[in-house]
């Protein structure tokens, strides 16, 4: 289990970028280029968001983290060269981790697991935006990436976990002019590489101007950020 110290000691400069967004309250946000849409989907529930990859730009392809097993099934999570193939979305479970509010923002660890019953790897960010609706439609800018810790290739035995930190900054930080706040119930995610999103029910509030960037996700990291 991931406490709420380690959680916090884990985004580190990111709660100091918090509290500039909280300063910047009464100025509009930069802008944020649009995010992409996918048309296909691993589930019932999958819809369509903004991916990211290892080598894109904030706003481009997809990228990833993993949910958590019971403690006594998890196997052990290695992190090195490995012939295994990336980890599609539909050999993965998505969900919310261990969350922690602070400077105005929300810290939301999101877990992925290896449901597969081989090896895969998940490599750089996932792509993450907020949704709601019905069909389910995303809501505002994409989460750019954080650079508090550089990739490292995850490989992820069955039943594995492995997990990336979102930030999530509170919409209400920005004048309601600037940016047009929104209910939100899902977050859309993207593991790395992935052109399928995962939708994960996830209750906020988002701002509907793209040029406000409420989101932000750091890389994939091995192990799971909360116990099931």
């Amino acid at each position: 289990m991931m406490s709420t110290a380690g959680l916090l000691l884990r985004v580190g400069g990111a709660v100091a970028a918090g509290a500039v967004v909280v300063g910047a309250a009464g100025c509009a946000a930069s802008p944020a280029s649009p995010s992409g849409s996918a048309t296909s989907s691993a589930s019932s529930s999958v819809t369509a968001s903004s991916p990211s990859s290892p080598s894109a730009s904030a706003s481009s392809l997809p990228s990833s983290a993993s949910s958590t097993p019971a403690a006594a099934l998890s196997p052990r999570v290695v992190t090195s060269a490995t012939a295994a193939a990336a980890c599609a979305s539909a050999a993965l479970r998505v969900t919310a981790g261990t969350s922690e509010g602070a400077a105005g923002s929300v810290y939301q660890v999101i877990d992925f697991t290896n449901t597969g019953a081989a090896a895969c790897t998940l490599y750089g960010y996932p792509g993450v935006s907020l949704a709601s609706g019905t069909p389910l439609a995303q809501v505002g800018a994409a989460a750019t990436r954080s650079s508090t810790a550089a990739p490292t290739l995850v490989t992820l035995a069955p039943r594995a976990t492995a997990n990336a930190l979102l930030r999530i900054t509170q919409a209400l930080n920005y004048p309601s002019a600037t940016c047009t706040p929104k209910a939100t119930t899902y977050l859309q995610v993207y593991p790395p590489n992935q052109t399928v999103a995962i939708d994960l029910a996830y209750t906020s509030t988002g701002c509907t101007s793209s040029s406000v960037k409420l989101l932000t996700i750091g890389v994939v990291q091995a192990g799971a950020g909360s116990a099931q």
